[in-house]
């Protein structure tokens, strides 16, 4: 008689423990979204539910350092001018890198920052200075308001302009977040310690909580009686993606780098919540995003053709195992029955002005205003 091999009720992968944090999400939430591409896909899943979202409003940036610049800009108010942009092709390859702001032979292409991604150039210096400020504006008036901010770290190699000209490799300068396809020979990179990219965490989690003006008084004696006084909870994860460019081996130690650095971070917010003043411990928490990819998928089908970004089915799966995290089971129904809305709502028209497309759409838009008006925070924007 042949063997029989009882599987059911087997595990066939580790599934990654995640604590239940100690606050939740729904369609009343802000969240923002920082740092890598990942950070762009994810909270592309959350924004096609209709959940309010924020995300990379200076563009994918994937160091800790340039992270920390970003969010302090933004926490202090900064007003973007001419010091801060350069045109492409200005860069006089023999000349010192220090003075960013002085066009020199060739200068004709589109105006860039160091500090922000190809997205907000502009073909001419005034169009990149407004689109930074108009990034800044928009990001601080919505971290002003956010329950939930993610912040995702791709790497702990950092680009920096030399300062000394470029026939020698100069020294290190100022930290670049984007090179802008520039002369190589301007930049020095190299990865930077433990111990300065848990300083440009930390950075991030001040001027966060600067913005929403919080401190570790207890709310009760908080001197902000009819203001808004939800916390604000900063989420970090480390992005699965791997920068094979940098070698397998260096981005373990990039990887590893970013891990110990939250990790020390997370350990002194941890102290800190442990005092009689500050109740709360979840002020600054983390996300496995890494684990679940090195160990819950760990095979190459769930990666895509470059076999390093992620396949859609993974993402889709991320999504899922945030949503089991931070969502209850209300907002899981909720989300539900904005998928299913969604789904009808981009059902494909043959005949705009047909009576029956009419008749749809008719039904479109009271279906809308019933699920806006049962899940609060709900805008569907069908425009109609």
């Amino acid at each position: 008689m042949p063997a029989c091999y009882y599987i059911c009720g087997m595990e066939f992968f580790s599934k990654i423990d995640i604590p239940r944090p100690g606050f939740g999400i729904d369609y009343t939430k802000k969240l923002a979204f920082f740092g890598s591409c990942f950070a762009d896909n994810i909270s592309a899943q959350f924004s096609r539910r209709k959940f309010q979202v924020l995300s990379n409003p200076f563009g994918t940036v994937y160091n800790p350092v340039s992270l920390a610049a970003q969010v302090k800009a933004v926490a202090e108010g900064k007003v973007f001018g001419e010091q801060d942009v350069f045109q492409d092709g200005c860069w006089n390859r023999d000349a010192s890198a220090a003075d960013a702001g002085t066009a020199g032979v060739g200068a004709c292409g589109p105006w860039h920052c160091w500090d922000a991604h190809g997205s907000l150039s502009g073909k001419t210096r005034e169009e990149c200075i407004d689109k930074l400020n108009a990034a800044a504006k928009k990001a601080r008036e919505f971290l002003q308001q956010a329950d939930v901010v993610f912040v995702t770290l791709g790497t702990a190699f950092v680009y920096f302009l030399n300062t000394g000209g470029t026939k020698n490799g100069g020294t290190c300068g100022r930290v670049v977040a984007n090179c802008h396809r520039q002369d190589p020979k301007l930049f020095t990179r190299k990865m930077i310690s433990v111990d300065e990219a848990a300083a440009a965490l930390e950075s991030i989690v001040d001027s966060l909580r600067r913005l929403r003006r919080q401190d570790w008084i207890p709310r009760s004696a908080r001197n902000d009686a009819g203001k808004d006084s939800r916390d604000m909870h900063i989420v970090f994860t480390v992005s699965p993606l791997r920068h094979m460019a940098d070698g397998a081996h260096e981005n373990s130690l990039s990887k590893a780098t970013l891990m110990l650095a939250v990790e020390k971070v997370m350990k002194r917010w941890t102290e800190i919540a442990t005092s009689p003043s500050a109740p709360r411990n979840d002020i600054v928490s983390y996300f496995p995003s890494y684990e679940i990819v090195m160990d819950e998928l760990r095979d190459y089908r769930f990666y895509a053709d470059d076999m390093v970004h992620l396949s859609k089915t993974a993402e889709e799966y991320i999504f899922e195992r945030m949503v089991d995290t931070y969502c209850d089971e209300a907002t899981r129904t909720d989300i539900a029955r904005v998928e299913k809305f969604l789904k009808m709502a981009n059902h494909r028209i043959v005949d705009n002005h047909s009576p029956a497309t009419a008749e749809f759409q008719k039904k479109l838009a009271a279906q809308a205003a019933s699920l806006e008006k049962m899940i609060p925070g709900l805008a569907l924007n069908t425009g109609n």
